[in-house]
């Protein structure tokens, strides 16, 4: 049962995501592509690890972007520290799922799909604080160009700027934990099955983000004078065995 709920999420499309938005069956987490059970009374967490990394978001008058923020608790929180901390927020997303969230005067929507919204780089070229991408990339990856969403976000970045890229599905992170005594027992206990989970090292696994593509990111960001990690999520986020982070700072 719990394997079929996430299932169904698979391989969404920005159009997806649209029409999602308008669905009043769906709740908030699945409306951005969760199964209730991986999000909900979890996202307080999330935004706890994601202001570890950014921690820019901690200080006063910065702006801060928000690519494809969704409609659940996270971009909700992040107003309210915006708010506190008198910082711009920029929303980009789908006109549906930006008409969901909140209208406040320090917060600037931009209706479309990153990075084709010209608008955004010919008013903040060079000007963003705080980039942030949660739990999209992997869609970014299968749909369009990874190279062109890191290169375009680089140009927004101010010196001394914070780009995170969060909640990355790593297909050989995921290996590596599910051949592990930890990783089969939680496949167990997930599956209520015996089952040992099936995993083969040293093999492409086509449209699935692997260590190579999140090296090729951090090479990519340095080779253009950033300063980029690989990060772990906090343990007791919701996909922490098989997803992790990146961060890219401009000195």
């Amino acid at each position: 049962m719990k394997n079929s709920e996430y299932t169904r999420f698979l391989n969404l499309s920005f159009d997806d995501f649209r029409k999602m938005a308008n669905d009043p069956s769906l709740s908030c987490y699945e409306k951005i592509g969760f199964p209730n059970s991986y999000r909900e009374g979890k996202e307080q967490f999330i935004f706890e690890d994601i202001i570890a990394k950014t921690t820019l978001l901690n200080s006063e008058n910065k702006v801060v972007l928000d690519i494809g923020p969704g409609c659940s608790e996270l971009p909700i929180i992040l107003v309210d520290i915006c708010e506190k901390n008198n910082h711009k927020l920029i929303w980009v997303d789908s006109p549906e799922m930006l008409s969901i969230l909140p209208d406040k005067n320090f917060i600037q929507k931009i209706p479309g799909y990153y990075p084709y919204c010209q608008e955004l780089f010919n008013e903040y070229r060079k000007s963003v604080d705080v980039i942030i991408a949660y739990s999209v990339f992997h869609y970014i990856f299968v749909e369009s160009n990874i190279w062109n969403f890191l290169d375009k976000s680089l140009e927004l970045m101010t010196h001394g700027g914070e780009m995170l890229i969060g909640d990355i599905p790593n297909i050989s992170k995921r290996k590596r934990f599910f051949s592990s005594p930890a990783g089969i027992k939680f496949h167990q206990e997930f599956t209520s099955t015996q089952e040992i989970p099936e995993v083969t090292f040293n093999k492409i696994e086509h449209h699935q983000i692997d260590d190579a593509v999140i090296l090729s990111l951090i090479h990519r960001a340095r080779n253009q004078g950033f300063d980029a990690y690989i990060l772990p999520q906090r343990n007791d986020l919701p996909m922490a065995n098989r997803r992790e982070d990146i961060l890219i700072k401009k000195p």
